[in-house]
């Protein structure tokens, strides 16, 4: 079970400004990219209580356009902590404000690290899967991170050639 203080899921909502569009007229890749980090940061940062660092962000799958004036909504939870990291699955949803159609529009797992004063990494507050979708999203989260560690071998394979 959880301290109350710690919070193990949030959303944050945005409206899709003019500001964020990009050139085909939708809003930026990149503006929800930042959308996912901030919530990111604020998920990982209510779990552990302390500043964190994003580490990766993997996976990062677009589905469908945000239109400008549709409200977003960017749902953050973790899904697998390690010593001093938590993966965090990111889902946006945008939804027309006149029809409230909910489209599914991105996903992707981040991953950040709790750092001391000093930017050392420090030990988070274990979470455990509880229900049968945690179990699952605990699942996935190992599954994705066996696949980070052969991508970065091949990588690192590379790089040092």
């Amino acid at each position: 079970m959880t301290e109350p203080s710690m919070q193990r899921k949030i959303t944050l909502r945005f409206l899709a400004e003019p500001g964020d569009v990009n050139f085909g007229g939708k809003v930026h890749g990149g503006a929800v990219m930042k959308w996912i980090d901030q919530a990111g940061y604020t998920c990982a940062a209510g779990w552990s209580g302390r500043y964190c660092v994003t580490v990766y962000v993997g996976g990062i799958r677009f589905f469908r356009p945000i239109r400008i004036g549709e409200v977003v909504d960017i749902d953050a939870k973790i899904v697998y902590t390690g010593k001093t990291s938590m993966q965090i699955a990111v889902d946006v949803h945008a939804a027309d404000p006149q029809s409230r159609e909910r489209h599914r529009t991105t996903h992707c797992i981040v991953v950040f690290v709790a750092v001391d004063d000093s930017g050392n990494p420090i030990t988070v507050p274990k979470w455990e899967p509880e229900t049968e979708e945690d179990i699952e999203l605990h699942q996935y989260a190992q599954k994705l991170m066996a696949l980070r560690q052969s991508i970065n071998q091949e990588m690192n394979a590379f790089l040092a050639e």
